[in-house]
Formats: structure tokens, C-alpha cells, sequence
């Protein structure tokens, strides 16, 4: 009544298998790596907007008078001399 079929997967089939779950794996780890990034830099463009700026000269006074931010003023003034 019923016939029996005998499968065989060869190593070739089964190789080919593997490759295509890797490039699934793959593809889908990158689109979701590069979504992923694009969504929290909204996210933190939006938390960057409510933080208040720091001047240039509040964060060297932060730094016991050692200067280590440059500024494009420091820059032209050096260009000047």
C-alpha cells in the first residue's frame, strides 16, 4: 500500500546546508547590528539635546589650570605668531 522511499543527504547537501544557515545567521546579526545603532543614536541624539553644553573654559578650570582642551582660538593664535 505504501511505498518506502530511502533518503540520502550527502556531505556535499549537507555542507551547503551549513553555508546558507551561516549566511543567514550573518546577514540578519548585520542588519540588526547596523539598525540597532542607528536607533540608539536617536535616542541619544535626543538625550544629548536636554544635556546642558560645557564651555571649553569650564572644563579647563576643571583641570588645576593645566589646559587640555585646544580650542580653534588656540589654534589661530598659533598660526598668527
Amino acid at each position: 500500500m505504501f511505498n518506502q522511499a530511502a533518503m540520502y543527504i550527502d556531505p556535499a547537501t549537507t555542507s551547503l546546508i551549513i553555508q546558507i544557515a551561516a549566511g543567514v545567521l550573518i546577514t540578519v546579526g548585520t542588519f540588526l547590528g547596523i539598525f540597532w545603532s542607528k536607533i540608539r543614536r536617536v535616542f541619544k541624539k535626543n538625550k544629548a539635546e536636554e544635556a546642558p553644553a560645557i564651555d571649553a573654559s569650564e572644563i579647563n578650570a576643571l583641570h588645576d589650570g593645566e589646559k587640555d582642551v585646544i580650542t580653534a582660538d588656540d589654534l589661530l593664535a598659533d598660526e598668527e605668531d
